[in-house]
């Protein structure tokens, strides 16, 4: 099972700022949403590493001087310093901010529009892993290169099923929602099967968490209503 963290109403977050003369250009390359197309602000965004997975996602917004990228709290420290990891000779500078404002009021909100946070995060999946409007969302295929592309591209082209998919469950028991996506497919240290973040919804629990593609034509037990996100 999840921590008993996972279950917090409160949903943090943080803001990447990256500041300088090459500033737009650096963040170009490194996350998964074109900035330089026409289009509204702020923009959905990935952060990638280089195999593909994602470190985390957030809203990125033009600032003075540069761009600002917010993220889940929880995730912050990470990605700054996977971008800073990269950022090489690029003249600009990276720091980050906490206690931010983010798009989602409350992890209930969150869960409720089926997207992934923090914990779903941790488990180093791929954009697909989290659903086709995660992936039309943040990821865009004609902006040229940026890091972590080539599997995410390739999967795209490939239409290639991942074994791995992000599910919204319901139901009135945390252990049953967990058992019932831990049930088809590879468990424990082979894949990332169960609940990873929940919330009480009235009288039921809301949850998110992974289940392997094969659960995904099975039937719910009864108490137990999951889809995989679309």
């Amino acid at each position: 099972m999840p921590d008993d963290h996972a279950s917090t109403t409160t949903l943090r977050w943080g803001a990447l700022k990256v500041l300088g003369d090459d500033a737009v250009a650096f963040v170009q390359s490194q996350v998964s949403q074109d900035l330089e197309g026409d289009g509204a602000w702020p923009r959905w965004s990935a952060l990638l590493d280089p195999d593909g997975t994602v470190v985390s996602a957030g809203v990125i917004s033009v600032i003075e001087g540069g761009l600002e990228f917010v993220v889940p709290a929880a995730t912050v420290e990470t990605a700054l310093a996977r971008l800073n990891r990269f950022r090489l000779r690029a003249r600009c500078t990276v720091t980050s901010e906490s206690a931010v404002p983010g798009p989602y009021a409350d992890r209930l909100d969150q869960i409720r529009d089926g997207w992934p946070g923090p914990e779903e995060f941790a488990a180093r999946l791929v954009a697909q892993s989290y659903g086709g409007r995660f992936v039309e969302r943040t990821v865009s295929f004609t902006k040229g290169c940026f890091t972590g592309q080539e599997l995410v591209g390739r999967l795209d082209a490939r239409a290639s099923s991942v074994p791995w998919r992000l599910v919204r469950a319901r139901g009135d028991s945390i252990e049953a929602l967990h058992a019932f996506l831990r049930s088809t497919g590879p468990s424990g240290p082979s894949g990332p099967s169960g609940v990873t973040s929940w919330v009480r919804d009235g009288r039921e629990f809301l949850a998110l968490g992974f289940a392997h593609r094969t659960l995904l034509t099975e039937s719910a037990p009864a108490g137990v209503a999951f889809e995989a996100l679309p």
